[in-house]
């Protein structure tokens, strides 16, 4: 997917050095909503997402107050 990205990147970057704005704005605005998309996929896939080894977030149950 990120492949796909690049490739618009530069698509944009050929077709604006050839003087071609628009269609040069279009592949960059396309690459922005895949680069958007790519982002929160990986942000709430359920395999890897949110995964932050330095911030644990798992619940855990505690004894109520009072008892040992």
């Amino acid at each position: 997917m990120m492949t796909i990205t690049f490739a618009f990147l530069l698509a944009a970057f050929v077709l604006r050095l050839s003087n071609l704005p628009r269609p040069a704005m279009a592949c960059l605005f396309l690459s922005f909503i895949m680069v958007l998309g790519i982002f929160l996929w990986e942000i709430y896939s359920p395999n890897y997402g949110f995964r932050m080894p330095w911030l644990q977030v798992e619940l855990r149950h505690t004894a109520p107050a009072g008892s040992t």
